[in-house]
């Protein structure tokens, strides 16, 4: 099977651009297209997601692991206790239980292709003392401001 890439709107063919999420956590201007929902031997889901310029994707962490490729534009992501910026071609693991977010802050779009497991946790979200360490570093509190 091919899906045919359309370059203008950074959408595949027979792909629907899906809310990101629909369980009330907090983003903003965030799509998400599954590309691939596993098959055969391969019991993995490969998915873009797409942060509009200010966009953000969930503070969050979870047990399992994600590698992530970007795809369009730049902007910054927070792993753990650092600030990274990101660009086209940047490769990233995201390891178990490590707090992530992604930002489209740099005036531009943010897109990344994301391979998970099919058969994963769900997301966790920072409590109000795990978010108030995490602020206790002036760099996060400013990423997580802007």
């Amino acid at each position: 099977m091919i899906r045919k890439f359309d370059e203008e709107n950074f959408t595949w063919e027979g792909v629907n651009t899906l809310v990101y999420k629909q369980d009330g956590s907090p983003f903003k201007d965030v799509t998400r297209q599954v590309l691939f929902d596993g098959a055969f031997d391969i019991p993995c889901q490969f998915r873009y997601f797409e942060c509009k310029p200010g966009g953000y994707s969930t503070l969050e962490y979870h047990e399992h692991t994600h590698m992530v490729m970007i795809f369009r534009g730049k902007g910054q992501m927070l792993l753990g206790d650092a600030i990274h910026d990101v660009k086209v071609g940047d490769f990233v693991e995201i390891p178990s239980n490590t707090i992530h977010q992604f930002r489209a802050n740099k005036g531009d779009y943010i897109g990344f292709l994301c391979l998970v497991n099919q058969d994963r946790d769900k997301v966790k979200l920072l409590t109000d003392e795990e978010l108030q360490q995490l602020q206790e570093n002036p760099k996060i509190k400013e990423f997580l401001e802007n």
